[in-house]
């Protein structure tokens, strides 16, 4: 009688691990769920069919030379108020003037509406847009250049907001 008072607590054993296995489980579909929506590009069939005119509007871009720098400087003490701060230069290093810019804000895995960015000329070669971000986190600018009859040239670059 004394052996069976010591094995009442294998069943429970088996119970345990399993309900373990559930609660593991269900965190990680909840972390699935709530932080990736399944897709980085909106028609990709469509966009890997057509890969070889993605390549060539690359190509096309890429002989004008230009380079862009973005970096993002939050105001002090408000780390979601601040500016975008946009360096542009040209194959020779100069930076480019009187360049036309087109500017959204996305975030990269939502499909959440873009925040459009209004840059101006601070500088040679230098532009800025003052902006609110409407949550900490990642952030990609996608922008379009464009100077007269050159472009336009397109540019994304990611950011971290915290």
């Amino acid at each position: 009688m004394a052996a069976g008072r010591y094995d009442r607590w294998i069943p429970w054993t088996f119970v345990g691990g399993m309900a373990l296995v559930i609660v593991v489980n269900a965190v990680m579909v909840w972390f699935a769920l709530s932080t990736f929506t399944g897709t980085t590009v909106d028609r990709a069939y469509e966009r890997g069919r057509l890969y070889n005119t993605v390549l060539a509007e690359a190509e096309r871009q890429a002989r004008f030379g230009w380079r862009f720098s973005l970096r993002w400087e939050p105001k002090p003490g408000e780390p979601l108020e601040g500016r975008f701060v946009l360096d542009a230069a040209g194959p020779d290093g100069a930076g480019l003037d009187r360049l036309a810019l087109e500017a959204a804000m996305v975030r990269p895995l939502e499909a959440p509406e873009p925040v459009p960015l209004g840059f101006t000329q601070i500088g040679p070669g230098r532009y800025a847009a003052t902006v609110v971000l409407p949550r900490p986190g990642q952030w990609e600018v996608r922008l379009a250049a464009q100077r007269g009859e050159d472009g336009p040239v397109e540019h994304r670059q990611r950011i971290v907001a915290r």
